[in-house]
């Protein structure tokens, strides 16, 4: 299995189940950015209880890893679960919804992508995507989150609305990453040679 055809598998079924959900992560930035490899796919789901049951069934154990009991917990906790797939390796991290202005904000802010030809899926906004890989730049300073941040803001910096990641970096304490960022991106414009 692909890492696509997994992330077909994974959408389909949500959708059929409708649990809103937002790809997100290394995922979502490849689509607005530039490509890197990943084993990993990252959806936020508005997962409840009467959601288990069917999802479990959808990924059965002779093909995936997949904990009632972990999901039961994530949804208590607003936490998270695997959907693995041991044979290719690939791991999806659903990270259940929670009900907080951020999160209210990029669900209503969700886009409508084709992440191959042959399916549509319900993505976070590019900069819904920046400002959660902020968060977890702060949280554990991965390069590779900046790495993603800066691809995507030399793909698609036109099209990103750079004062609505502002707004939420002072509203989420990242500011001062945003900033390097802004910083990185004014370096390499500078260093660019003139056509």
């Amino acid at each position: 299995m692909e890492l696509y055809e997994l992330l077909e598998q994974v959408v389909l079924t949500f959708e059929r189940l409708r649990i809103p959900y937002l790809v997100t992560g290394s995922v979502a930035s490849m689509a607005y950015g530039e490509p890197r490899l990943t084993n990993d796919i990252d959806l936020v789901a508005g997962i409840e209880p009467q959601h288990v049951t069917p999802l479990i069934a959808a990924f059965p154990p002779s093909t995936f890893y997949l904990s009632e009991d972990a999901v039961q917990n994530a949804i208590a906790r607003q936490g998270q679960f695997n959907i693995i797939h041991p044979a290719s390796g690939l791991k999806v991290d659903v990270i259940v919804r929670r009900d907080t202005p951020f999160d209210r904000s990029r669900f209503a802010r969700a886009r409508k992508l084709r992440p191959v030809e042959t399916y549509p899926a319900t993505f976070a906004s590019a900069e819904d995507v920046i400002i959660k890989k902020m968060e977890y730049y702060q949280a554990g300073e991965s390069e590779k989150h900046l790495r993603d941040i800066t691809g995507m803001l030399k793909v698609t910096g036109q099209d990103i609305d750079q004062t609505y990641i502002g707004e939420w970096a002072d509203r989420l304490g990242l500011r001062p990453i945003w900033e390097v960022i802004l910083e990185r991106i004014k370096r390499s414009e500078r260093r660019k040679p003139p056509t």
